[in-house]
């Protein structure tokens, strides 16, 4: 899954890469970068936290033309005037400029390093407005997003993953020296596709996924656990043996009735009350139809 994410992105793609201070998902993100680069689609980089030296370093020396790096790394704030772009400007109207200003036939693709930092300047919902717009604009066709999880409070990490057509956390794998990437797909349709990879990320910013690797003297069993007997500290006993199980099944149950009981409730005896009822002269009654004499 990660591979196709990486190699094909839908058209109004929202894809968060999320990581935590255990695992960077820098390395991950240039690599997507990369892949955009060579499938001919112009890049526009917003980069709080890195400059654009590291950004490009690995990149396809053939695509830098495509490539395109907004400086807000030495003065995101704009204090000083020594950034090209700063946090206030994340805004609708000038990210579709700017991106407008080098677009060619095809939609660009809009990264941003990182959205942890634009949360700490904007509140979360005006960043989801903003992003929603930016992906129905018509002039980016895929946004990608680096997001630290563990700087965000889990409802902020919730409302990014949320509006995200892809989430892909990368974590540490144990005892390897490669990445563990857990990816949540939502289709158009609305289905909801999971899968756990393992990747590594090469000097040159290839992604390559692998499967899980296998260690050496180490084999894992499945161990049954018995579950817990909630009747084993009772002060009394819910279970029966076999001498009172026979015992129960002989007692009587009051509402069965046995057949000299059943004979001496249906048989009339001496003196019992019965009711004659003998029809005069003004009884009308029609065997055919004896409902005749209601008002109907």
């Amino acid at each position: 899954m990660l591979s196709s994410i990486l190699q094909g992105t839908e058209a109004g793609g929202f894809i968060v890469i999320q990581d935590t201070v255990k695992y960077s998902g820098r390395g991950i993100l240039k690599c997507f970068i990369n892949a955009a680069l060579k499938r001919g689609e112009n890049v526009h980089v917003v980069g709080f936290e890195t400059c654009e030296t590291e950004v490009r370093a690995g990149l396809d020396s053939s695509c830098v033309e495509k490539f395109h790096f907004h400086e807000g790394h030495p003065d995101p704030l704009g204090w000083s005037c020594r950034s090209s772009f700063t946090v206030e400007q994340f805004t609708t109207e000038d990210i579709t400029l700017l991106v407008q200003k080098a677009q060619h036939a095809k939609a660009s693709v809009l990264v941003v390093d990182s959205l942890s930092f634009v949360l700490r300047h904007h509140q979360p919902v005006v960043v989801c407005q903003r992003l929603q717009e930016l992906r129905k604009g018509g002039v980016i066709k895929t946004i990608i997003g680096l997001l630290h999880s563990d700087l965000h409070q889990q409802g902020v990490v919730g409302s990014m993953c949320h509006l995200a057509s892809a989430v892909i956390s990368v974590a540490p794998a144990c005892n390897e020296n490669c990445g563990v990437a857990k990816t949540t797909r939502r289709t158009k349709s609305g289905k909801v596709m999971q899968e756990e990879e393992y990747f590594n990320v090469s000097e040159d910013a290839t992604l390559s996924v692998q499967t899980r690797p296998h260690q050496p003297g180490h084999v894992q069993t499945e161990q049954y656990v018995a579950e817990p007997d909630p009747a084993s500290n009772l002060t009394f006993n819910l279970r029966l043996s076999n001498e009172e199980k026979k015992a129960r099944e002989k007692v009587a149950l009051p509402f069965v009735f046995s057949q000299e009981k059943k004979s001496a409730l249906l048989k009339p005896s001496p003196g019992s009350g019965r009711i004659m009822y003998e029809p005069d002269a003004n009884d009308d009654f029609d065997e055919e139809d004896p409902d005749d004499d209601l008002d109907v």
